[in-house]
């Protein structure tokens, strides 16, 4: 494999280019007429315009993605995250169009992309699931029949989707009727899939993923456990690796766990199998996730493996390099995903144009971005706009450097979630490892980040009136009397 096309646009894209290059492989990058000069497309050895902003015409848009891979040559497409890296109909037709997918083979696409789907898959391997019902329903009397049975609270799920669309958390069977029909048509808006399932809710749980690597010729590893509690609207924003409350015995039993359900579906390259963690440290199946994730850094920083490139090594048909024992865990790695959004306003997007953007550096600060000064930040797409991941010799470390690296990082023209990233970092629940998926609801308070900010302000104008006040009684100014340069003026 010679020349990939990565069908992404943004950090993703870059970062996966920069893997590409470095194994010496060219690289072609393809954008709408937005993206036209950004980052990424720059940085290719080739670029192919698909189309208008919308994603529909771009980088939704199969066809567009494999002319361009055909006209260009590219004999492996890399698919990043989100767009069409989890369409297994997308898979297909780059398979059937003589052309490498960089990814899992589409049956296990299509099985692990419907959680119903994925649970059956999984079930013969006796891996730990949350009580509820195996089947997709619709009807409401069926649902009340199941809750009774499993008891109150529920969640109400989408079978076809996540990102929190279509979940409803259900407390008492009179509001049943009506969170159902909420979830069944958020389902439908999202996926075109109405259909919901019911599992029991565990009330404090913690996300915990676990990282997966598969070759062709039959050999699964696991790379340990990320950690993703820290979530606005079901979606992560804070991840760490290793887990703070996993013990050795643990972290294997969920490592074996991930690497079973890896078997279950003929599992081929990096994946996530992820599981919530009850408050007694019980685990259970969630989902898989059939591609990279946003949060891979920190997982790459602590075993030391390029999970891009064996990604790729892994599509060329090489065996992994490695065995399980040959993995360990080293260090501690944190990571805040920095959005375009408005943390004192509820995380609203906030769009606009880059006036300043200043990148934080030094030993231990990673950060993986698509944006530069000057750019504008479109409205059409997801609105991160990076990644910030710290490494330290432990927890501690990490998060005191990603405190220090978040005071570095200088962005103006649009709000963003810096302030919030800092606001968990320096919040007791997280320093002590004591906190869960509900941290955001329990602990963050929009009016005392306002407050602490307003405070800094205060701060910030008393030092720079008190140097006005020093220079002024420190500067001499010379006497039209006495000054030799008065006196000889003409």
């Amino acid at each position: 494999m010679k020349k990939i096309l990565i069908a992404n646009r943004g950090e993703i894209a870059l970062r996966i280019m920069k893997t590409a290059n470095k194994m010496g492989i060219k690289t072609v990058a393809v954008y709408s007429d937005v993206d036209r000069h950004s980052p990424h497309v720059k940085f290719a050895d080739e670029a192919v315009l698909l189309g208008k902003a919308p994603s529909s015409e771009s980088y939704l848009a199969m066809e567009k993605v494999i002319d361009a891979a055909k006209i260009t040559g590219a004999e492996g497409i890399h698919p990043g995250y989100g767009f069409l890296s989890e369409n297994a109909v997308f898979a297909q037709m780059v398979e059937d169009n003589g052309i490498t997918f960089i990814g899992p083979k589409p049956h296990a696409i299509e099985v692990m992309g419907n959680k119903l789907a994925a649970k059956e898959a999984v079930k013969s391997y006796n891996i730990p699931m949350v009580p509820g019902i195996e089947e997709a329903i619709t009807d409401v009397k069926l649902a009340k029949k199941i809750a009774v049975e499993i008891g109150f609270p529920i969640l109400i799920k989408a079978s076809a989707g996540g990102g929190g669309k279509g979940m409803r958390i259900v407390d008492s069977i009179k509001d049943l009727p009506e969170q159902m029909e909420r979830a069944i048509s958020e389902a439908e808006a999202a996926f075109g899939d109405g259909a919901v399932f019911i599992e029991k809710y565990v009330s404090s749980p913690r996300h915990i993923e676990i990282q997966v690597l598969a070759d062709t010729h039959g050999n699964i590893v696991h790379l340990f456990e990320r950690e993703c509690s820290i979530q606005r609207r079901h979606q992560k924003v804070v991840e760490e690796a290793p887990s703070a409350v996993l013990t050795p015995e643990k972290r294997q039993a969920m490592g074996e766990a991930a690497v079973k359900v890896a078997k279950a579906c003929d599992y081929v390259g990096a994946g996530t199998v992820e599981f919530l963690l009850d408050e007694n440290k019980n685990f259970y199946f969630l989902e898989m996730n059939t591609r990279l994730q946003v949060e891979h850094p920190v997982t790459e920083l602590i075993s030391g493996v390029d999970l891009v490139e064996q990604q790729i090594k892994v599509a060329r048909g090489e065996k992994l390099e490695f065995s399980q024992d040959d993995l360990q865990i080293k260090g501690h790695a944190v990571e805040i995903r920095v959005y375009a959004e408005d943390s004192l306003d509820n995380f609203m997007p906030s769009i606009g144009t880059l006036s300043i953007y200043k990148r934080p550096k030094g030993n231990g600060i990673r950060l993986d971005d698509g944006f530069e000064e000057g750019m504008e930040v479109p409205i059409h797409y997801d609105p991160m706009l990076s990644k910030l991941i710290t490494y330290g010799r432990n927890r501690e470390e990490a998060i005191q450097l990603m405190l220090r690296a978040i005071e570095q990082y200088k962005i103006e023209g649009v709000a963003t979630t810096l302030a919030f990233g800092k606001y968990v970092c320096e919040h007791e629940a997280f320093t002590s490892g004591n906190f869960d998926t509900h941290f955001v609801k329990n602990h963050y308070a929009p009016e005392q980040l306002k407050a602490a900010y307003n405070e800094e302000k205060k701060i910030a104008a008393l030092i720079a009136l008190k140097l006005y006040m020093d220079d002024k009684k420190n500067l001499k100014m010379p006497s039209p009397l006495t000054s030799e340069w008065q006196k000889n003026r003409v």
